[in-house]
């Protein structure tokens, strides 16, 4: 599986699809051992390299060679088909789209709502929002576990840190579905538009309620907000309040979704952690390694040409960092297709690295740690309601979660 020679001769890889969710571990397997930094495009016909080794995209997501900010290494015409300028312009204008000095300036606005402390005062609301859902569908006997559990819970906790209406919440899910399936589709782009701008609307209605009266929340701490004597411009107002509801639920989405099905496909692995609750910590960590929520880091492009394993990537290619890929490593992992949620030293990538490095890591640790111990508390004898096999994953080029989780308790 090498890649083509010729520069105008490379294979498509579709990132999206479900068929390819369900069989990217093993691909993922043969590109480490044979060619571990491939050349492919991308639908939208953009040159992207895909690095699948742990060191290397460990190395990368540290590396400032590799840029986050398009607008400093591409051509007006090239970013133009990544997404409708005003839309663009709006959504795209936050701190993982930034390098520094913006980045940090941007980043230093909200990090203070993500510190573990602030984190660990939320626990007692997290975990009685864990107990209303779970007790709602007690007496049902089953579930869709995505839809009534993984995504009300963190969707709720972020709406509350940010002051969004009750009545609100279900909405922003197909707004972020939306967003994240369109992601490097220009066919889908061009589809979602009407979505992006209802959504654009909605932000800004938010934005004009709170200037006229500031809350104790985070987007009126937004608006507030300065660092280094610079307040937020317009823009990155809109892009950072989108980035905040769409990274604030998808990730916990499917870090519950994914960490449920994997411990019910482990039943040795689902009864040591019934039986040793506080293995918990250990169980998430390994969940984020195994599974993952997040399959590929967010779009970097070559600031400079780089040579990687005598593959020269070169200015303007976009760099595709696999963390599923990296995190099942065999030269880093011992046994990293076995889960085991007593792993030690588990230095995965599950939350990226470097300077982006997920901000919100420690409010998705806590929302998956409570989601499931309470699932195991209150339904110890959970199980599938349908076949493993016929399960499918969300088409979706970031993310890695099921569509649907259907389960009986």
């Amino acid at each position: 599986m090498t890649s083509a020679s010729n520069r105008n001769e490379v294979p498509q890889l579709n990132l999206f699809s479900s068929e390819f969710k369900e069989n990217a571990y093993p691909f993922y397997a043969k590109l480490r051992e044979q060619d571990p930094v491939y050349r492919f495009t991308l639908l939208n016909g953009q040159i992207a390299w895909l690095i699948t080794r742990y060191e290397d995209a460990h190395a990368v997501l540290k590396d400032d060679r590799f840029i986050k900010n398009p607008k400093t290494i591409l051509s007006q015409e090239q970013i133009n088909k990544m997404m409708p300028t005003v839309e663009r312009d709006l959504l795209m204008n936050h701190m993982l789209s930034f390098d520094p000095p913006d980045h940090s300036r941007l980043r230093n606005l909200v990090h203070k709502a993500f510190t573990p402390k602030m984190i660990e005062e939320l626990r007692a609301r997290i975990q009685e929002i864990a107990d209303t859902l779970l007790d709602a569908v007690q007496n049902k006997g089953k579930m869709n576990l995505v839809d009534e559990f993984a995504f009300p819970l963190p969707i709720i906790v972020i709406c509350e840190m940010l002051g969004i209406p009750a009545e609100d919440r279900d909405q922003f899910r197909e707004w972020s579905g939306t967003f994240i399936e369109a992601m490097n589709r220009p066919e889908k782009m061009q589809q979602a538009l009407p979505t992006f701008q209802s959504f654009i609307k909605y932000i800004g209605r938010l934005i004009d309620e709170r200037r006229k009266n500031l809350t104790d929340d985070l987007i009126s701490a937004l608006i507030h907000a300065e660092a280094e004597g610079e307040k937020l411009t317009e823009n990155e107002l809109y892009s950072m309040i989108f980035l905040l509801i769409v990274a604030g639920h998808e990730t916990t989405v499917n870090l519950i979704g994914n960490g449920v099905f994997t411990l019910l496909q482990h039943p040795k692995q689902l009864e040591k952690l019934k039986s040793n609750p506080e293995l918990i910590s250990s169980a998430i960590e390994e969940i984020l390694r195994f599974c993952g929520p997040v399959e590929l880091a967010t779009n970097r492009w070559a600031g400079e040409d780089v040579l990687i394993h005598e593959k020269l990537i070169r200015k303007g290619d976009m760099v595709v960092v696999a963390l599923a890929s990296a995190n099942r490593d065999e030269t880093k992992f011992e046994n990293p297709e076995v889960f085991d949620i007593t792993r030690k030293n588990n230095r995965h990538l599950g939350f990226g690295m470097g300077i982006h490095y997920c901000l919100g890591a420690p409010l998705a640790r806590l929302e998956g740690q409570i989601a499931l111990l309470t699932l195991l508390r209150k339904m110890p004898n959970l199980h599938l309601n349908t076949d493993a096999e016929t399960l499918k994953w969300r088409p979706t080029y970031l993310m890695r979660g099921l569509i649907e989780l259907p389960v009986v308790f």
